[in-house]
C-alpha cells in the first residue's frame, strides 16, 4: 500500500496478501485484487458485519469512516479436497459422493470449487474440487469438525492434507 501511495497510484477495493511464516520472518507469496481461495473462506465465515457494506465502502474510498468489522465468536478451518494428480495434472470426471453425510457430520459445510454435473451426478472438474469448512468454539473444535466432514466425502483418487491448523490448534504436526 505504501508503494502504491509512493507511486501516486491509489488503490480502492480488495487486496489479498498471501503470506507465509518462515524462519526468516513473514514472506509475501502473492498479492491479488480478489479474495484468496480457500484462505478467505474462514475469514468470511467469522465476519458478522455484512460484507456488501464493507466492499462498497472500500470501492468508494469511505472505508476509514466505516465502523470496524464485527466478528462472530469461535473459529473456522477449511480443508481442501483435491483431485488425483493435483497440483500437476488433476484428473477430472470422478464421481463425488457423501456431501450430505459430510454436512451432517457436525458444524461444517462444503463449498464446491472444481465440480460439474455429470451423467452420474456431481463429478470433479478441477484440481481443488471441494472446500470443507468446519466451525467450532475454538480452533481445535473447528479443525475436528472439518476433518470429520472431509472423511465422509468419497471421490476416487481424492485426497487432502491432514496437517491443516494442526500446530495452531495444538494438535502437533506442521501447517
Amino acid at each position: 500500500i505504501e508503494e502504491l501511495r509512493r507511486r501516486g497510484t491509489p488503490y480502492r477495493g480488495v487486496l489479498y496478501a498471501g503470506l507465509s511464516l518462515t524462519a526468516r520472518g513473514i514472506r509475501v507469496v502473492e498479492f491479488n485484487a480478489r479474495f484468496g481461495d480457500p484462505e478467505t473462506q474462514v475469514v468470511l465465515d467469522r465476519l458478522a458485519t455484512p460484507l456488501a457494506g464493507l466492499l462498497r465502502a472500500a470501492a468508494t474510498g469511505s472505508l476509514a469512516g466505516a465502523p470496524p468489522p464485527r466478528w462472530a465468536p469461535g473459529a473456522a478451518v477449511t480443508v481442501v479436497i483435491a483431485a488425483e494428480g493435483y497440483p500437476g495434472e488433476p484428473v477430472s470426471g470422478d464421481v463425488i459422493e457423501g456431501l450430505d453425510d459430510a454436512e451432517r457430520a457436525g458444524a461444517s459445510y462444503v463449498l464446491q470449487a472444481g465440480t460439474a454435473r455429470g451423467e452420474t451426478g456431481l463429478v470433479s472438474s478441477g484440481g481443488r474440487v471441494l472446500n470443507v469448512v468446519g466451525t467450532g468454539p475454538d480452533l481445535a473444535a473447528a479443525r475436528s469438525a472439518a476433518y470429520q466432514a472431509a472423511a465422509r466425502v468419497r471421490m476416487r483418487g481424492g485426497w487432502y492434507r491432514t496437517d491443516i491448523a494442526a500446530r495452531a490448534a495444538g494438535a502437533g504436526g506442521q501447517n
